[in-house]
């Protein structure tokens, strides 16, 4: 198990947020890695903040400022980077720890850590009950889900893996057809147990982010995991290369099948399903997912081309968000979707003027940065990834 003082070995520091440990890496690669965790956390934060405290004028929506706008599409990258870091970070611990321990040992810790990611988003449902119910499924759910799964995953090679999350994607079109899933999902139906099938439907397709298809991304995080451990980084640039592929290429048949370019059949169900694009992923299809994820990889490409140029000065504040990810996507739901419904506080849609969300968001993300670099000397001790590293053994 990697210690919980401050200062474990570098490639402690890539694990994902259901593995993160208070390492104070060496590496600037894995620097940018935390630091991708950490652009994650902020677009999570800024996304949210800003439409739950946001009240815009009548007749208009948040889209209507370009800047909230603006957060609310970025805000889409950060569950894509959350979930292909977690796969890719399992790789990382994996490598590591076949070094100290058994096959079994390897096994137990992945487990054990997965099934205490998935109380973690338990515990985040039980906490907002405005937002979950009890059988809500959502980020820290798949990616629990996904890593206590890993001592199958990991006994898989890499093209076995990618041909899997290529089923995923396939067998998500085949079950929203056979389940009837509307084509927009609401958080009143994504919290709803009283469909046939309960919080397994939930899990598996009608959740906020169910394993079909979102388990795609975490495999594919593993198989890249591996490339960088084996520092094969250009096969991430050609993995890149091909969702990007493939998602253009179902983006482009549903564009010109709503043209008229090419029969008007595959905007019937199954097949629309396979090709649609909406600014929503609630619920995702293929199309989307290929084009989220390649997001993702030109991200992480552009992070591993910098090696060993990382800026540790400017770039440690988003380092400080990545070490705490865990603990700021809990915290920042418990009091800005909890907690400012208060009369108290009175904040919850509530805040009329643009520059004053604003003001709010970057300060909450300056104070957390700063704050999150001053708990690195106490090793992080007692923040959700070290309570994670305890239950997880």
């Amino acid at each position: 198990m990697p210690s919980a003082s401050p200062s474990p070995t570098a490639t402690d520091a890539a694990t994902p947020t259901s593995a993160v440990t208070t390492a104070a890496p060496t590496s600037s690669r894995l620097l940018g890695i935390d630091a991708l965790r950490g652009l994650a956390v902020f677009l999570m934060m800024e996304q949210h903040m800003s439409m739950w405290l946001y009240h815009p004028p009548p007749r208009k929506t948040i889209l209507s400022d370009p800047v909230l706008a603006a957060f609310q599409a970025g805000g889409g990258v950060a569950a894509p980077l959350f979930i292909t870091l977690a796969g890719l970070g399992t790789s990382l611990l994996i490598d590591k720890q076949l070094t100290r321990r058994t096959g079994g040992a390897i096994d137990l810790l992945l487990a054990r850590r997965g099934v205490a990611l998935m109380l973690f988003g338990l515990l985040l449902n039980l906490l907002t009950p405005s937002w979950f119910s009890p059988g809500s499924w959502f980020v820290l759910h798949l990616m629990g889900f996904a890593m206590a799964l890993a001592p199958i995953w990991r006994r898989l090679p890499n093209a076995a893996l990618l041909g899997l999350a290529l089923a995923v994607l396939a067998g998500t079109v085949a079950l929203q057809s056979w389940l009837d899933t509307p084509f927009a999902l609401f958080n009143a139906r994504m919290r709803d147990t009283s469909l046939p099938g309960g919080p397994l439907r939930l899990a598996f397709v009608e959740g906020q982010f169910p394993i079909f298809p979102w388990l795609s991304m975490f495999l594919s995080g593993m198989v890249v995991g591996r490339w960088i451990a084996a520092g094969q980084r250009a096969r991430v640039r050609a993995l890149a290369a091909v969702t990007l592929t493939l998602g253009a290429s179902l983006a482009l048949a549903y564009y010109l099948v709503s043209k008229g370019a090419l029969p008007h059949w595959l905007l019937q169900d199954p097949w629309v399903r396979l090709i649609r694009v909406r600014g929503s992923f609630y619920p995702a299809g293929p199309a989307i997912i290929l084009l989220l994820h390649t997001v993702v990889l030109i991200l992480l490409g552009l992070v591993l081309r910098l090696d060993g140029r990382w800026p540790r000065t400017s770039g440690a504040w988003m380092v400080a968000l990545g070490r705490t990810s865990l603990t700021l996507l809990i915290l920042h739901v418990i009091v800005f979707r909890e907690l400012s419904r208060l009369p108290i506080l009175d904040l919850w849609q509530n805040v009329h003027s643009t520059t004053t969300t604003l003001a709010i968001v970057f300060g909450w993300t300056l104070a957390t940065a700063w704050l999150a670099r001053l708990w690195e000397r106490a090793g992080y001790r007692f923040g959700a990834e070290w309570l994670l590293r305890k239950a997880g053994g």
